[in-house]
């Protein structure tokens, strides 16, 4: 057995071992620096980064991006109309009892009834009959022109101030529950139709009028409809009530 030194490496061979450690070392500390931030970037993003739940977060974003709803258009304000006089409240009762189912204790005129029908709220109301406007119990076609005809009892109410103010249809803001409601369809001069208005609605826009009557048989009619839609081009008039 030889006890002579083992050979030493070449400078050249030394020279190779570094340049190879060092490369294995650089490797290495490549390696763990991707290690490293990974594991840093999944605890900033995890559930308590910031104390922040990213599902609220992403709630938040779709709430931000969602467009507003647009808001509702305020109600129309209606008027509050006084209350109803008993008077007038009885003739209204009577209306919208009848306007239908016809009050077998009166006649019928075909299909010309609304004035008689009109005459009969009045009565409702508490008019009493005279020899100028009278019902005639067995015979209805016996009654006055003025309790049976629109145009008649137009220019009867034109001679009974007492009874009548005339208002066409420009004075809705003085038209109340009760009054009558004549109509020209044609404008020929005379009164087509008579009705007694039931509900009045006024709001910032104006002042809307319905009225119960037979022949049209209605409870609420509305006489923008019926002198724009049923009978285009004609005219509203009005009887404001003083009993």
């Amino acid at each position: 057995m030889s006890d002579a030194p083992p050979p030493q490496p070449s400078e050249g061979s030394r020279r190779r071992r570094m340049t190879i450690a060092l490369a294995i070392s650089a490797a290495l500390i490549a390696i763990a620096v991707v290690v490293i931030g990974a594991v840093t970037s999944a605890d900033t993003s995890g559930p308590d980064a910031d104390g922040a739940d990213p599902a609220a977060v992403t709630e938040t974003a779709d709430v931000i991006e969602r467009p507003m709803p647009t808001a509702a258009p305020e109600p129309t304000a209606v008027a509050v109309e006084p209350a109803l006089t008993p008077q007038v409240q009885a003739q209204i009762d009577y209306a919208l009892k009848y306007w239908k189912d016809y009050n077998p204790e009166y006649g019928v005129l075909g299909i010309t009834d609304c004035v008689n029908f009109a005459s009969q709220t009045l009565i409702a109301r508490g008019w009493e009959q005279d020899d100028e406007w009278y019902n005639d119990p067995v015979d209805v076609y016996k009654a006055s022109d003025t309790w049976r005809s629109s145009t008649a009892m137009r220019d009867w109410l034109a001679t009974r101030p007492d009874l009548a103010t005339p208002l066409d249809d420009t004075q809705r803001d003085e038209v109340e529950v009760g009054d009558i409601a004549q109509f020209d369809w044609d404008n020929s001069g005379d009164r087509d139709h008579t009705g007694i208005v039931t509900k009045i609605e006024r709001t910032a826009a104006g002042t809307k009028i319905y009225f119960a009557g037979h022949t049209l048989d209605s409870d609420y009619r509305d006489v923008d409809t019926a002198i724009t839609v049923d009978h285009p081009g004609g005219t509203a008039y009005y009887w404001s009530l003083e009993q």
